[in-house]
């Protein structure tokens, strides 16, 4: 965690997790079999500055999601702390009301994320009467807000989600998510579900958001590609666990840990001369329920070691504001290709 905090720039950070755990426990079968404990977030450090977008990577399970929805307060954390602004989330300094007040979060489904009994102007109005707007600036408000993503109120306040396209709803959603003036808003797979013009529109309106008011991303996505688009910094996750963070475009062109660099390579290639004919990375991600000694990734690491099973590594900085997990980098860790410690110092 230190590393991480290390490399910091000059923005404050906005959202500081620390020792972020979520563990799911099992039921046993009628014999006593079974149990244990899915570890899906399993010690979960980083830092988001206050303006910046952060996008987070993964392969499917690798606790993305879980993450976002625990720092929503939407599944309660089996340990960790979540500081937002210098306040603990869910205390005296920082309740739960308050925090979501300030804390918006857009889902992937966007049918599923709307009331379908409520009209489209009554679903944006909603969260600001919640909190005590009354219900003509409510409206007002929910009105200004549809205009600003591309709905014309005249034509769409009245409509229920089921009369609406899928980027129609994004978009709903999004002017939903703004509705309580938040600071930050947290992406889950927000475009994933939508056709490539729509995506690509609904990302420019992102940014265009973004810029317009001073908001911070926690943009979370499987698209690489649109992931280096939007994000200054990126972090990539491997089974419930930081592999790698840093500066987006010194991530994509230099990556530090071996899970990215794979990660990276599974990208098509638009040129024919470049195409992958093999695959990067082989096998499935290990069980969450029991998941491998020291590194988590050493299963499947062209460059794993003996002691890689043997020893958890800790984030060692690779560059400026640049961190990853993995014994190559740590000076005396053992590992072959590592830096002895009487060189390093």
């Amino acid at each position: 965690m230190d590393a991480l905090k290390d490399i910091g720039g000059p923005a404050q950070p906005l959202l500081t997790i620390t020792g972020l755990v979520k563990h799911f426990p099992l039921k046993k079968d009628p014999l006593g079999r079974g149990g244990g404990v899915v570890r899906a977030v399993d010690g979960v450090d980083f830092e988001v500055l206050k303006g910046e977008t952060l996008g987070v990577v993964g392969e499917s399970g690798c606790g993305k999601s879980t993450t976002a929805r625990l720092l929503m307060q939407l599944i309660a954390p089996t340990r960790g702390e979540v500081v937002f602004d210098g306040r603990e989330v869910g205390g005296r300094e920082l309740p739960l009301k308050e925090f979501r007040r300030q804390v918006q979060m857009v889902f992937q489904d966007s049918y599923a994320s709307l009331n379908p009994r409520l009209t489209i102007e009554d679903s944006v109005a909603f969260g600001p009467q919640v909190h005590g707007v009354g219900r003509r600036e409510a409206v007002a408000r929910a009105r200004d807000l549809l205009a600003r993503v591309g709905l014309e109120p005249q034509r769409f306040a009245e409509r229920y989600p089921h009369e609406l396209s899928g980027g129609q709803r994004q978009r709903v959603n999004i002017a939903r998510a703004l509705a309580l003036q938040p600071r930050m808003v947290i992406l889950d797979e927000a475009v994933s579900a939508l056709d490539k013009s729509v995506e690509a529109q609904v990302i420019n309106l992102l940014l265009d958001l973004k810029a317009e008011f001073g908001l911070t991303y926690l943009f979370i996505s499987h698209d690489l590609n649109v992931v280096r688009y939007v994000s200054d910094r990126v972090m990539v996750m491997y089974l419930g666990q930081v592999a790698e963070i840093g500066p987006a475009d010194a991530l994509y062109d230099a990556p530090a840990h071996p899970y990215t660099r794979a990660l990276l390579s599974s990208m098509p290639s638009m040129d024919p001369d470049h195409r992958t004919e093999e695959a990067a990375l082989a096998g499935d991600p290990p069980n969450p329920i029991n998941p491998p000694t020291g590194c988590r990734f050493h299963p499947r690491c062209a460059l794993a070691a003996p002691v890689c099973s043997q020893v958890v590594p800790e984030p060692i900085a690779t560059g400026a504001r640049h961190a990853a997990s993995c014994l190559v980098h740590e000076p005396g860790s053992g590992h072959p290709m590592a830096v002895p410690l009487a060189r390093a110092a």
